[in-house]
């Protein structure tokens, strides 16, 4: 049986990635449908080897879809994402509006796909922060080994996790740079081009940024409430790609030669690991990948079982449109389609 699909935001990064994805995996669609906002209707995007043509989301009827992919931004989702799901279709959002909705399943497929069954309260799931699915898809298998007491990590992420106005920024003010033209600033607070900012997302009252609270709340939820994690988030001039680096208490010992083995065993992971000059991965290498990458296993011995690890995904595949596919063949799967609708 063929699936109906709805794609909205169809004409941004993550939406054509999804289309992109969608065709690669041979998803069991009979009928994909692109939508956005009444300004792009008309529009031409791929799926596979077809030309899809963007229709308006507000005019659209969702009774006869299945599942609608939402990659149009928090204020889109609230308003659209509950209207959709009381007509029986299930949406699977990427934006942070329902992410901590007690109501709603925060999803990684491979750290606590069990909890999907939860969306029948709302027939939406939530896809977790880019910068947090990369990371709990590393930190699961290590947790049930040696359990997390806590985790510090410090991100390195690439533009395109602002959309496509930031990699267009990047690039000019790149370009700029070298033609002595005038660096323009707008997506960011400071110019990004030959340049780190230690700033994604609103400043919070406690001095920690939005992003970074988003790590630790979607951890809680997905992982363990137990486990203790403070970040530090920062935009790199990379155009794909986040990495972190990540330093691990455990509550019993674990070396890194245990976890490295672990980690090779781990759903979704490739170690790639070599004490040797380029023996390592970065977000070039990563992009266009569907891979969470491991890297630099090794000791802290300034506490007690500790480990550092540099972790790094293409944060518009596993961290945005492939996890919500993936999410969408767990529903398939499980055979839990038919639930939405009894549901609605």
């Amino acid at each position: 049986m063929g699936y109906k699909v709805a794609v909205v935001g169809a004409t941004g990064n993550v939406g054509r990635e999804m289309l992109d994805i969608l065709a690669e995996r041979a998803f069991p669609a009979d009928e994909v449908v692109a939508l956005a906002s009444r300004r792009s209707q008309g529009q031409e995007v791929s799926f596979g080897d077809k030309i899809l043509k963007v229709k308006a989301l507000d005019t659209h009827d969702f009774s006869d879809t299945d599942i609608c992919l939402m990659s149009a931004g928090g204020e889109t989702s609230k308003e659209w994402s509950p209207r959709i799901g009381e007509q029986g279709c299930v949406v699977i959002d990427n934006s942070s509006a329902f992410r901590y909705d007690s109501d709603v399943p925060l999803i990684v497929p491979e750290v606590n796909a069990d909890a999907i069954v939860g969306f029948t309260k709302r027939n939406i799931i939530a896809n977790p922060n880019c910068s947090t699915a990369q990371l709990v898809v590393a930190l699961k298998p290590l947790h049930e080994a040696a359990t997390i007491k806590r985790v510090v990590v410090s991100t390195y992420q690439s533009v395109s996790g602002a959309g496509k106005d930031a990699m267009d920024e990047l690039f000019n003010q790149t370009r700029a740079v070298f033609t002595a033209g005038e660096v323009k600033q707008g997506k960011f607070t400071k110019r990004i081009a030959f340049n780190v900012i230690p700033h994604i997302d609103v400043f919070m009252e406690d001095g920690y940024t939005k992003e970074e609270w988003k790590m630790v709340a979607e951890t809680k939820k997905m992982l363990d409430p137990k486990i203790k994690l403070t970040a530090t988030a920062v935009r790199v001039p990379v155009f794909i790609g986040h990495a972190e680096a990540v330093n691990v208490e455990f509550e019993r010992p674990l070396s890194p030669e245990q976890a490295t083995e672990i980690l090779r065993a781990a759903p979704g992971v490739l170690v790639i690991d070599k004490r040797e000059n380029g023996g390592y991965m970065t977000p070039h290498e990563a992009a266009g990948e569907d891979a969470t990458y491991i890297s630099r296993i090794r000791e802290d011995a300034t506490i007690e079982n500790g480990l550092n690890f540099w972790c790094v995904s293409d944060n518009l595949r596993k961290g945005a449109a492939l996890n919500t596919i993936q999410i969408a063949e767990v529903l398939i799967n499980r055979k839990l389609l038919n639930r939405a609708k009894q549901a609605a």
